[in-house]
């Protein structure tokens, strides 16, 4: 850590141990909170704990500092696309574009690593930072409010989401995966789980791809002639026989526009569709009819 993190660090003991008031507070879905710096003591930490999968925060004036602990009452099992269950959560928080008045801090068994700083007029959007909590692992969000002479316009709010390891394969943090797991096709068999955990499953045709620089990804445009399955409205048109919406993936998996029929399988991450398995749909077809007939797929799909 640096010498400015081991000052914070060491900020952070002295702020807990000089504590006059900790104060608790659940929203009516123990989903999200909000809540105003104007009704914190000096130098008081409030102690917040949420329970679901996903949600907001949403911190009014900041003022003092905010400890957030994330506890979803997720699966006992997590298992993603390829099957396996390693026990392993993944966590990411979304800052919104007018992130201001705080720093955000990952946690984690009482050491403190910077997610989030406090944002300029003049700085581009913070990004998603994504990270992972191992089972029994200490780890909490820590908010720091920053020092302003006038806090009426800071509000310091993101959202999150916590999932199993579904997210081994997708990256938006600024320490990016390898291009060789973020990109290698899906064998048959994480084709086949896809398929039956996916948040989409929809057949269709690439019309283009264009390029997001600020999120680092790839938007593929997706006319959908078939939605086997679709946890939210992400493919939706006018037309009976085909629908409209966008896939994102990394760009170093280097997408490009072409010809034929494709299997489109993933997640959806922060209301957006993120790419998971895309076999072309005549390979689905042969995997799934082979593993039929041996009686081995994990669930049924209405197959031409």
């Amino acid at each position: 850590m640096s010498g400015g993190g081991v000052w914070i660090y060491a900020f952070w003991i002295l702020l807990v141990a000089g504590v006059d008031l900790v104060q608790s507070y659940y929203s009516e879905d123990q989903c999200s909170w909000r809540g105003s710096g104007l009704s914190q003591q000096q130098g008081s930490v409030e102690q917040i704990s949420l329970h679901c999968s996903e949600g907001t925060l949403d911190w009014l004036y900041p003022k003092g500092a905010l400890r957030l602990t994330l506890s979803p009452r997720l699966p006992s099992v997590a298992v993603g696309p390829g099957g396996s269950s390693s026990g392993l959560i993944t966590a990411c928080v979304k800052p919104s574009e007018q992130f201001h008045g705080a720093q955000l801090y990952l946690e984690r068994d009482g050491v403190l690593e910077l997610l989030v700083g406090d944002r300029l007029e003049s700085s581009p959007p913070p990004r998603v930072r994504c990270f992972s909590r191992l089972p029994g692992e200490r780890v909490a969000l820590f908010m720091q409010a920053t020092p302003h002479q006038d806090i009426s316009r800071r509000i310091a709010s993101f959202r999150y989401e916590l999932r199993g390891d579904w997210t081994a394969r997708l990256s938006l943090d600024s320490n990016p995966i390898s291009n060789e797991d973020a990109c290698r096709p899906c064998n048959n068999t994480e084709i086949l789980m896809a398929v039956c955990t996916s948040d989409f499953v929809v057949r269709g045709n690439i019309r283009s791809v264009e390029e997001d620089e600020n999120l680092r990804a790839a938007v593929i445009k997706v006319s959908a002639t078939r939605v086997f399955r679709q946890k939210y409205a992400l493919f939706t048109g006018n037309s009976r026989l085909t629908s409209q919406g966008e896939i994102r993936t990394l760009l170093q998996c280097g997408v490009k526009p072409g010809p034929g029929s494709f299997l489109f399988t993933g997640r959806v991450h922060f209301g957006e569709a993120w790419l998971g398995c895309a076999p072309r749909y005549k390979d689905f077809q042969q995997a799934y009819i082979i593993a039929k007939a041996a009686q081995q797929i994990p669930c049924e799909l209405p197959v031409d």
